[in-house]
């Protein structure tokens, strides 16, 4: 075959340019829809992409809601997407029309990282026999292990005890608690998991919490979006290796854990834990090819339950530590209430919530002034159904922005500013309000929710009978302004902790 020609090469590059501009145009024939939610236009091939700020796509929703409404539309790339506003909307589409709405969409990355249609974990499983079949396994697995039950509160306390004696030690010193915090956390989650808890220091463990922060840092970076949003790239060889070198460190990690249960694993005595109630759940469904429990899927299920156990817990407590040396009256009306219902002689329990009703405030008002997930994680259609009366068709990604909700200007007195009085009425009684959901809504809400609920208040009392926290002298006044990402972090900063 001769070589191309300057004759031949501009009706090539017409043709090309004219095939990749129909397969666009089909890739957005539903926006023709009727009652399909308004949105910005679309540029050819790369949709909205360069009008979501990718930094923060909480601030592109904000303003795109302010132009076309609490429902609207996007195109990101070939991707059609709706994004929901609001309370209304939101609880709309996730709780009276979940079984609508209630499906993933799919990841590329992740099928070039294990994923498979028997193996896809729990949180990011597609809606369907599967994943009810783990999440049921999940649920009452963490429940018989003790979640919601004595036994658990007391493990957290005693972990607790750990991340006190650990904070004791800086002696006065400014440091960052973020560390330690992750180490206190991720320990009751691998107690739940793993049957053990680790020591602060223990080189594999300092590991594995080194590569789960690497693992958050891939998952957010810019790279990631583009390969998700044209996932033909992840094709391109050495690519998945390349940027996500954190992601197969951390699974082999867990490979090692899952490893040596196989091994320790007495088969005439009860499961020790999670893992073990997983192996046995395997043996049992030898044969079967339509079951979820298999060797892959282990490795996802406690990948999924371990950094989501984890990130999430630690982070807030991260942010509710930030707000008390910012803001010192809450914390002394705090450690008052501690006081006076628990003393300084016992260790909190969960039964001294119903008698700390500021405590409980500020835990729900560090939740939601965090606003640690704004975006949730995407849901899709596997139907077509209808939100606020527009018509969202079958395969569409839906994004809850809950932060609109939890920031919402009808809903809070002071939506923007640290404010406990938000959860309490006149009288100064606890009271949840409607449209506090960090957690999400509906079926795929979190599924360890009751857990991350007795870990926040266990710990931050705990943290807050021990000691007073202040911001390091000499040191400015740290910010309240987070770190936008999948996970939204606090600013860095550094505290002192003086015992009480």
């Amino acid at each position: 075959m001769g070589l191309l020609t300057g004759e031949t090469l501009g009706p090539l590059a017409v043709a090309v340019a004219v095939f990749l501009l129909l397969v666009d145009l089909l890739h957005r024939r539903q926006r023709w829809a009727p009652r399909y939610p308004p949105g910005p236009m679309p540029l050819p091939g790369l949709g909205n992409l360069l009008q979501v700020d990718s930094l923060d796509r909480r601030c592109s929703f904000t303003q795109l809601r302010h132009r076309f409404g609490d429902v609207f539309s996007l195109q990101l790339a070939w991707t059609p997407v709706v994004v929901l506003n609001g309370l209304v909307a939101i609880r709309e589409a996730l709780v009276y029309r979940s079984e609508d709405t209630s499906d993933r969409p799919p990841v590329p990355m992740f099928q070039h990282l294990g994923c498979g249609p028997q193996a896809e974990g729990v949180i990011f499983a597609r809606y369907g026999r599967a994943w009810r079949e783990q999440r049921r396994f999940c649920v009452s697995t963490l429940r018989n292990f003790g979640m919601g039950k004595k036994s658990l509160e007391q493990w957290v306390t005693e972990e607790a005890s750990c991340l006190c004696a650990a904070f004791a030690d800086q002696a006065g010193r400014p440091f960052s608690p973020n560390a330690l915090l992750n180490k206190a956390v991720s320990n009751v989650i691998a107690s739940l998991t793993f049957g053990r808890r680790f020591e602060y220091n223990d080189p594999r463990y300092l590991k594995i919490l080194d590569v789960m922060e690497e693992v958050e840092k891939e998952h957010s970076g810019f790279l990631t979006q583009v390969l998700n949003a044209i996932p033909v790239l992840l094709h391109i060889p050495g690519v998945v290796a390349k940027v996500f070198p954190g992601h197969r460190a951390f699974m082999a990690l867990l490979d090692e854990l899952v490893a040596e249960h196989r091994m320790t694993r007495d088969p005439a005595q009860p499961p020790r834990d999670l893992t073990d109630a997983f192996l046995d759940e395997v043996e049992k469904a030898k044969g079967n090819p339509e079951s979820s429990f298999s060797d892959e899927n282990l490795r996802l299920v406690v990948s999924d339950l371990f950094t989501a156990g984890m990130v999430t817990t630690s982070t807030t407590l991260a942010w509710a530590l930030l707000l008390m040396i910012l803001h010192p009256d809450v914390q002394r009306r705090v450690q008052q209430e501690i006081d006076e219902v628990i003393g300084q002689a016992r260790r909190p329990e969960m039964g001294d919530q119903a008698h700390m009703p500021f405590t409980m405030a500020v835990v729900h008002e560090v939740q939601r002034f965090g606003d640690i997930i704004p975006l949730g994680a995407p849901h899709m259609t596997s139907r077509d159904t209808e939100v606020q009366g527009f018509l969202i068709p079958k395969g569409t990604t839906l994004i809850t922005n809950l932060s609109s909700v939890l920031k919402d200007e009808t809903v809070w007195k002071n939506p923007f500013c640290f404010y406990p009085e938000h959860f309490l009425d006149a009288q100064g009684h606890f009271v949840k309000q409607e449209a506090f959901m960090p957690f999400s809504a509906g079926r795929r809400s979190c599924l360890g929710e009751p857990l991350a609920r007795m870990e926040l208040f266990l710990f931050f009392t705990c943290l807050l009978q021990r000691f007073s926290f202040s911001v390091p002298a000499g040191q400015p006044r740290p910010s309240d302004h987070g770190v936008f990402g999948p996970i939204v972090n606090p600013s860095p900063y550094q505290l002192c902790a003086t015992p009480r």
